[in-house]
C-alpha cells in the first residue's frame, strides 16, 4: 500500500523541479494527481509517463479565477481534493532602493497571493470533506537575510505567517496547513528558471547544475545539495496520515543551513 492510497492531490507548478519530483512521488506513493502549470507540452508528457491517475491542467497562478478553475477540474476529474501543494514560484529582482510597482505586484501575485488563493478556493472543499491537506511551498529566505531576493524574502514571510494564520483558522474543520522552507535546492532557478533551462544546451544546463551543487554545498554544515525529491518527501510527510498531528507548522529542509550555514564552511573547521 501506499502512503497517499485513496487520496487526490493537486500540485502547483508541477511540471519542474520541486513541483515535479512531488508529482512523481505522489503518484508512486498511491495518489491521484492534477499536474497544474503553464508548460502544457511537459505536462502532458508527464501524464503520458506517469500513467491514469495524473492529469494536466493548464493555468497561470498569478490570477485567482484560473487557480479556482484548477481546483474545480480538480473535483471534477477526481470526486474531492485531498492534497494542496502550492509550489509554484520564481525568482524576483528588485533591492530596497530600486524595485518598481510592477516587480513589486509580480513578486507578489506570483509568490503570495497565489497561495491564498489556493487556500482561499481549497479550503471550503476540504471542509466539507472533513479532512485535507494544504501544504505551501516556503523559503529560508523568509528566515534569514541573504538567501533570496529583496521582494522574493518578503514574498516569502508572508506565505510562511499566512500558513499559520490559516492553519488556526482551518485545524478546527479538519484541515491541517503547513509550509516547507527549503534551503539550497538544485533547480534551474537559480539559473534562470526552468523556462530558461529548456532553451540551453543540455551540456551548458549540466555544467550549470554540478556548479551550482558544489555551491550549495559548500554552504551547508552537511556538505552536500539540497535536491528536488527532499521536499517531495517532507511534503509526502505532511501530505500522508503520518503528518495527521502537525498543524501551523514551517518545516525547514535545508541541511542545517539557517542555523550555521557559510560558505566557506569545511568540516572539521
Amino acid at each position: 500500500m501506499g502512503k497517499l492510497d485513496g487520496k487526490v492531490a493537486m500540485i502547483t507548478g508541477g511540471t519542474s523541479g520541486i513541483g515535479e519530483a512531488t508529482v512523481e512521488l505522489f503518484v508512486a506513493e498511491g495518489a491521484k494527481v492534477i499536474i497544474v502549470g503553464r508548460n502544457a507540452d511537459k505536462g502532458a508528457q508527464m501524464v503520458a509517463a506517469l500513467g491514469g491517475n495524473t492529469r494536466f491542467h493548464r493555468a497561470d497562478v498569478r490570477i485567482e479565477a484560473e487557480i479556482k478553475a484548477a481546483i474545480d477540474a480538480t473535483v471534477s476529474a477526481f470526486g474531492r481534493l485531498d492534497i494542496l501543494f502550492n509550489n509554484a514560484g520564481g525568482g524576483t529582482q528588485g533591492n530596497v532602493t530600486d524595485f518598481t510597482e510592477a516587480q513589486f505586484d509580480d513578486a507578489m501575485r506570483l509568490l503570495l497571493s497565489s497561495t491564498l488563493y489556493g487556500m482561499k478556493h481549497a479550503a471550503p472543499v476540504m471542509a466539507a470533506q472533513g479532512w485535507g491537506a494544504i501544504i505551501n511551498n516556503s523559503s529560508v529566505a523568509a528566515l534569514q537575510a541573504h538567501r533570496g531576493g529583496y521582494l522574493y524574502s518578503i514574498a516569502k514571510a508572508g506565505v510562511t505567517q499566512a500558513t499559520k494564520l490559516a492553519g488556526m483558522e482551518l485545524g478546527r474543520l479538519g484541515v491541517t496547513v503547513n509550509c516547507i522552507s527549503p534551503g539550497g535546492i538544485a533547480t534551474p532557478i537559480f539559473f534562470g528558471g526552468s523556462e530558461r533551462a529548456v532553451t540551453m544546451e543540455a551540456a551548458h544546463v549540466a555544467a550549470s547544475m554540478a556548479k551550482l551543487e558544489r555551491s550549495i554545498a559548500r554552504a551547508t554544515p552537511v556538505q552536500k545539495t539540497g535536491y528536488p525529491r527532499d521536499i517531495a518527501s517532507a511534503a509526502l510527510f505532511l501530505a500522508s496520515d503520518e503528518g495527521h498531528f502537525v498543524n501551523c507548522h514551517d518545516l525547514v529542509v535545508d541541511g542545517g543551513m539557517t542555523f550555521g550555514g557559510r560558505p566557506d564552511y569545511t568540516p572539521g573547521t
